[in-house]
């Protein structure tokens, strides 16, 4: 079948401008991550919206330890990017999986020393210091740029629901005796702001996640 070149031309230029456009809406996208507040997750934007972000939510205070030993406060993350979440050791049904997808956000910033990945153990009494040691050497956890916190339960379960607006499930067992508690990832920027939301299950939505990491390591940059 004969082309003709026209055609050709057509393709070519119809395929440039689809890359333009995609250039545009990654642009546009990385210049700025929403603010969220409270439960409802509902985004506010600082250039659209009147945040005044002096008042507006952050993490507060608090002082866990993490499977080295070692105290790890708000302090400890000051200044920096991080990931939050929630597990337990012998959770057998969704952690393995948000674990597995976690690693990938390991992999993507290395010994980056602006990025973390911290999460709290919600079976802290069982999930002690050499528990969460043997689990992090197991899966390969960099214990250097992800931590592992376990601590006073009623403190863990406290900031879960009031900071991250963790499910108000959290803790309680289901019939097929899986631990029910939320697969939600979330992103806190360097001043301990709540910038994004994602589900830890699914490997699209981590894969916004790192490309939001980025999004905020490039207003540190700046």
């Amino acid at each position: 079948m004969k082309i003709f070149p026209w055609i050709t031309t057509v393709i070519k230029l119809a395929t440039l401008s689809i890359g333009l456009l995609s250039c545009q809406i990654n642009l546009a996208y990385s210049e700025e991550l929403p603010y969220y507040k409270d439960p409802s997750f509902e985004p506010f934007w600082a250039s659209l919206d009147e945040v005044d972000l002096e008042d507006f939510h952050t993490i507060p205070s608090f002082s866990f330890t993490d499977q080295q030993g070692r105290e790890v406060t708000d302090e400890t993350l000051d200044g920096k990017i991080y990931v939050a979440g929630f597990f337990f050791s012998t959770c057998p049904g969704i952690c393995p999986s948000i674990r597995s997808k976690l690693i990938k956000v390991q992999e993507a910033f290395g010994d980056d020393p602006h990025v973390r990945i911290v999460q709290h153990s919600i079976r802290p009494t069982t999930d002690t210091t050499e528990v969460l040691q043997q689990y992090a050497q197991k899966n390969n956890i960099d214990s250097s740029h992800w931590f592992l916190l376990t601590g006073d339960k009623t403190e863990i379960y406290t900031i879960a629901k009031q900071s991250y607006f963790a499910s108000e499930d959290l803790g309680n067992v289901q019939q097929n005796q899986d631990f029910l508690h939320t697969e939600s990832l979330l992103l806190i920027d360097q001043n301990k702001h709540i910038r994004g939301i994602y589900n830890g299950l699914n490997s699209a939505s981590v894969g916004y996640l790192i490309r939001d990491i980025n999004t905020l390591k490039q207003s540190l940059e700046n």
